[in-house]
């Protein structure tokens, strides 16, 4: 899966940045450019007795405008020089650093794209050496987008979130959105090992292609046998081969829309809340969360809110099972609470689902 194919498949990364246009940067040089071409005029003008003109008599205004751009653009045809020790001291402390200075702003875009390079290499490797714990999306489609939507509504971080996918212009646009991404095929090992994926705690796979769904699934489990694979399929037929790859969770898109459309024919209200739970933060939420010490050894019924479910080791019990009579320590709890609650109650904040 790693072969060398060259320069041009080596991964990018794109990190979230603010960008500026180049008109805008263009007017920002010119505008520096006449300021410190103001700056040279003010001075000369007020010391224009210091300067001598061969063509004789007092310097004007104009002709203040003159030396300064003769100077400053390094041009210097001489017919007016400084005389005076207070117009040379001038000429030595100010209107040579301005000097300097214009250049660096003639060639400015050169510099620019240097720094821009420095600044990018420097926050790159800031970036690799403070990246871990994170969640890796491979695929920034339909599936992708929605799954870090929901990922942001439930508390996760912009910064923990890393994007990969093989289109740049996707990967720009997640950038835009403020999380880093990576641009490469997401079932080659060098391309994930860019997104840290040896130190990721989760990686949801969203990829378009059951088959392409299978590799990375198969690469990113090689790379970090610890991580918590969450991968979606089209087909059922598909979900053995996920899950024998390394998939901890496999969701079936296609069937999942099909059901959804049958129960909506016979009972839209059910679907709808179905709807409604599927999106986090809007209306109706499931959430996990922790069991509190007053609620050990209670039933679940005794929940100060909707419980659907228990998870005990590592399954998932439904409220009418035999074991949720008598909720253990170590418990979670999967309960129904309204966005609203979540925002406004002092309880909202063990809510929140781990995206793990």
């Amino acid at each position: 899966m790693e072969g060398d194919r060259g320069g041009a498949d080596r991964p990018r990364v794109l990190l979230p940045a603010a960008r500026t246009g180049p008109v805008a940067a263009v007017l920002k040089r010119v505008g520096i450019a006449l300021l410190l071409l103001f700056a040279v005029v003010a001075v000369v003008y007020a010391d224009r007795d210091g300067y001598r003109d061969n063509a004789g008599g007092t310097l004007s205004l104009l002709d203040c405008f003159y030396y300064a751009t003769v100077t400053v653009s390094t041009t210097g045809y001489g017919d007016i020089t400084p005389v005076g020790s207070g117009a040379r001291l001038v000429n030595i402390v100010f209107v040579t650093p301005v000097r300097v200075l214009f250049l660096i702003v003639l060639v400015g875009t050169t510099l620019e794209v240097l720094a821009e390079r420095t600044r990018a290499d420097w926050r790159l490797n800031r970036w690799r050496a403070r990246v871990r714990d994170h969640i890796v999306v491979a695929g920034y489609g339909t599936k992708g987008r929605s799954a870090v939507k929901t990922l942001l509504t439930t508390g996760v971080r912009r910064e923990d979130i890393v994007v990969v996918d093989p289109d740049p212009r996707i990967v720009a646009e997640a950038a835009e959105a403020g999380l880093a991404g990576i641009v490469g095929d997401a079932t080659r090992s060098s391309v994930l090992r860019q997104a840290a994926v040896d130190r990721a705690r989760v990686v949801i796979v969203a990829s378009a292609r059951d088959d392409t769904s299978v590799l990375v699934t198969l690469t990113a489990r090689q790379l970090n046998p610890g991580a918590k694979i969450q991968a979606a399929v089209r087909e059922s037929e598909n979900v053995p081969l996920l899950r024998q790859s390394g998939a901890d969770h496999v969701i079936t898109s296609s069937e999942a829309a099909g059901r959804l459309l049958g129960v909506s024919t016979s009972q839209p209200f059910v679907s709808q809340v179905i709807e409604d739970l599927l999106e986090q933060g809007a209306g109706l939420d499931l959430v996990e969360r922790d069991i509190r010490e007053r609620e050990i050894g209670g039933p679940i019924g005794a929940v100060g809110e909707p419980a659907i479910a228990i998870v005990r080791d590592g399954r998932a019990l439904p409220y009418d099972d035999a074991a949720c009579a008598r909720l253990e320590p170590g418990d979670r709890l999967i309960v129904a609470r309204s966005s609203h609650r979540t925002r406004h109650s002092p309880d909202g904040a063990d809510g929140d689902a781990d995206p793990s």
